[in-house]
């Protein structure tokens, strides 16, 4: 995945899809939409989405996510909509 370096959007919600998001989802660096609501992902959120500089929206409710909220989300400017709902995270926001 990390060698799509022109994507812009990432809809892949209501999928049934399983397993982690790649630490190298970091190196999308054009990334405004990644949607994956809806399915049965799991893990951590990965550090390395504080590196999509140019996301608007990141909609991750209602999968299996766990852990706490990476600190990098904070760095993200362009962020209008951050959807974590329905997970088993559990930090301070």
């Amino acid at each position: 995945v990390g060698m799509l370096s022109q994507l812009r959007n990432l809809w892949l919600n209501s999928n049934s899809m399983n397993g982690t998001i790649p630490t190298e989802v970091g190196m999308l660096s054009q990334l405004q939409n990644v949607v994956l609501h809806n399915n049965i992902m799991n893990g951590t959120i990965p550090k390395e989405v504080g590196m999509l500089s140019q996301v608007q929206r990141l909609d991750l409710a209602n999968n299996n996510f766990d852990g706490t909220i990476p600190s990098e989300i904070g760095i993200l400017r362009q962020i209008e909509i951050l959807q974590l709902s329905n997970n088993n995270i559990h930090s301070a926001i």
